[in-house]
């Protein structure tokens, strides 16, 4: 991957505190946003989350060791699907993210 595009995604990047958890989430695209209209699939959403911080295997699994994990997307995605106290903020953040996007470029048109 070029270091442009990588440049581009952080970008689009933000942080989201749930309880005292902190996930990273990258705004997805317009053309992102179609896919997602079209698939309605969780999993779609969630490959949106491309790290956090301070999550533990503690946090993921009881008995788990108390140090912070590595960023694993299939981890978080397997779950956050099994933890709607964290997928429904962590979700509504993704497509705030865009909704704020979509009105400032609207506001910039004179829309």
């Amino acid at each position: 991957m070029s270091a442009l595009v990588e440049k581009i995604r952080r970008a689009r990047e933000q942080r989201v505190t749930v309880g005292r958890h902190v996930f990273v989430i990258r705004r997805p695209t317009d053309v992102e946003m179609l896919r997602l209209g079209q698939s309605r699939a969780p999993e779609a959403v969630l490959a949106h989350v491309v790290g956090w911080e301070g999550v533990t295997e503690g946090d993921i699994i009881n008995g788990g060791d108390p140090h912070p994990l590595p960023f694993d997307a299939d981890v978080c995605t397997e779950w956050l699907q099994d933890r709607m106290d964290l997928f429904g903020p962590v979700t509504e953040a993704i497509f705030k993210a865009f909704a704020d996007h979509r009105a400032a470029q609207d506001a910039a048109a004179g829309n």
